[in-house]
């Protein structure tokens, strides 16, 4: 069960998580990195024939429903308050100098 991370795992998964880390910091991410993968064997050495895979704990259904239009998209309705107008769409001041 002794799972053992290497220094240069460590450094590799600091770049990847574009992390900086102390001497200090490394070990203790080692450390707690070596406990994670020792607590997975732990859970491989469960029996776990004959229970179906799962993604979530509770039963997840989609809920589909048809894509309908009821009352159309109301942008005509929207642009009659608009102060400007330009093609159907807002006009507004420009803000980038």
């Amino acid at each position: 069960m002794a799972n053992k991370i290497s220094d240069e795992t460590i450094e590799y998964v600091g770049i990847l998580a574009k992390l900086e880390l102390s001497e200090k910091e490394k070990e203790e991410a080692k450390a707690d990195m070596e406990k994670m993968l020792d607590y997975i064997d732990v859970l491989n050495e469960l029996d776990t024939d004959g229970i179906e895979p799962m993604s979530h704990v509770f039963p997840v259904n989609n809920v589909f429903r048809e894509d309908v239009v009821t009352n159309g998209d109301g942008s005509s309705d929207t642009l009659a308050n608009a102060p400007l107008m330009k093609d159907q769409s807002f006009k507004v001041p420009k803000t980038i100098g």
